[in-house]
């Protein structure tokens, strides 16, 4: 995982801060592979709770992270009660490693 351990854990903190303590992160996608460089990183921020406004939501993480990773672009799905999931939920469950 290209992701440093400060990286992981200022994350870590971030998800918690903005979505809740109970609230788990996972990264999936380019980030995992060590063969590669570049490349934005994927998230998948899983809440227990109903999202009020999961735009909202979104938005606040993907810029957090963001500026907490040097501007580089950051992709948060996410996943909850009342949120439709689809295929990339799946693909990022089951592949992601969680932070």
């Amino acid at each position: 995982m290209r992701l440093s351990d400060e990286h992981k854990a200022r994350i870590r903190e971030l998800v918690h801060e903005t979505a809740g303590e109970r609230a788990e992160v996972r990264v999936f996608g380019s980030r995992l592979r060590d063969d590669v460089r570049g490349g934005d990183l994927d998230l998948l921020v899983t809440v227990d709770e109903r999202v009020a406004n999961p735009a909202l939501l979104r938005a606040r993480l993907e810029a957090r992270i963001s500026r907490a990773m040097d501007g580089r672009s950051v992709d948060v799905v996410l996943q909850a009660p009342n949120l439709q999931e689809g295929a990339i939920h799946r693909v990022a469950a089951e592949e992601g490693i969680a932070l």
